[in-house]
């Protein structure tokens, strides 16, 4: 299975969370970055009918942008020296893997815009910035008018043919009508997503700050991607990956409670159930009913912890913190008083529902830090 170089591919996935760029959020607080952009345009895709593997690259497309960082499409760029400077850094990311191959070939494939996977993943990719902008309370006047380009002679200037629907809607809230009807309510249920880019957890990244729920569901589908092999023969990947962008968007009501915390609203407590179920009914609901029946249904699963696909969905869910913390030098463990029993209790037992092999190999890894 080889663990150990998966682990530091996704350490040095989690590099993506630093990578800024010229967006940011709705509420016009600070920078986006790079890994909850990408968790943000997956969303799009699973919202607009995109294929599992079409998700898959884009989870993968902006990896390249840890050794490369974001090149704002508004400013002047030497794109023969970018794209070679890319292909270099998806050489050695995707070369830190055993396999890895499979994954360069996705991110070559979204690269090349030529399959329909491809381009509907682009499309995704290229209308996020936009509506980033134009569903803002406030937006700025200059990035309105790079919208505005963007849309007439940018790169967004072709989905007028190849997505109307999409840029009849941009093109109505450019110019101060409101989209009703289901794409209204579609695009009403994305900019309230947008706030899970806000709500912190405990866990620390790479460079010591917290780290947000948006990065982290972002981090977990990722790990979906390059851990499914350690779930078993019945569970379906692409699902436990829908599962995983979904999962923590009721934070957006209820903000993140770290798991080794007491109190009213601790984790299982009734009173953090019934805040949750509240959060899914308000924000579900937004959605045409179809999807909201549709995306409700993976939440609900995903809660229950029941079927193949939830118990490794819920592992990889209690894997990715556990990394954090051993890739912190026990990280946030002694901050809440964690002992080897509590997290055996509390994170082990659930890894080990879902994935035995993966906290027989964590285990091993996190046990000193409790000595």
């Amino acid at each position: 299975m080889d663990l150990s170089r998966r682990f530091d591919f996704l350490s040095q996935a989690d590099q993506l969370k630093s990578v800024h760029r010229a967006n940011v959020l709705m509420d016009g607080s600070r920078e986006e970055n790079s890994a909850e952009h990408s968790w943000h345009v997956a969303l799009y895709a699973m919202m607009f009918g995109a294929s599992d593997r079409a998700i898959a690259m884009i989870l993968l497309h902006d990896l390249v942008e840890i050794d490369v960082g974001d090149h704002p499409i508004h400013l002047d760029h030497d794109h023969a020296a970018l794209a070679k400077a890319e292909q270099a850094a998806a050489l050695r990311l995707f070369g830190l893997l055993p396999g890895g191959d499979a994954l360069l070939h996705l991110w070559h494939e979204f690269e090349s815009g030529q399959t329909p996977d491809a381009r509907i993943a682009k499309r995704m990719d290229h209308v996020q910035p936009l509506f980033q902008v134009l569903l803002s309370p406030h937006p700025r006047p200059d990035h309105l008018e790079i919208v505005r380009d963007n849309m007439t002679r940018g790169r967004a200037a072709r989905l007028h043919h190849e997505w109307p629907e999409a840029m009849a809607a941009a093109n109505d809230l450019l110019n101060g009508r409101m989209v009703t009807g289901d794409p209204g309510r579609k695009l009403r249920f994305l900019a309230e997503a947008d706030r899970l880019k806000s709500v912190l957890r405990a866990g620390l990244i790479h460079s010591g700050r917290r780290e947000n729920s948006a990065e982290h569901s972002w981090h977990l589908a990722l790990y979906g991607l390059v851990l499914a092999d350690l779930a078993e023969r019945d569970v379906n990947i692409g699902r436990v990956i829908r599962m995983l962008i979904l999962h923590d968007l009721v934070e957006v009501d209820t903000g993140d409670v770290p798991i080794h915390s007491d109190g009213g609203l601790a984790h299982g407590s009734a009173a953090r159930i019934s805040a949750e179920q509240g959060a899914a009914d308000r924000l579900f609901g937004l959605l045409p009913a179809p999807q909201a029946s549709e995306f409700r249904a993976l939440w609900d699963e995903f809660e229950a912890a029941e079927t193949p696909d939830s118990l490794f969905a819920g592992a990889l869910d209690r894997a990715q913190p556990v990394w954090l913390n051993i890739a912190a030098e026990g990280g946030t463990w002694a901050e809440f008083g964690v002992t080897w029993e509590q997290l055996e209790a509390r994170v082990g037992h659930k890894i080990a529902r879902g994935a035995p092999a993966l906290w027989d190999w964590l285990a091993e890894k996190a046990r000193p830090f409790f000595r």
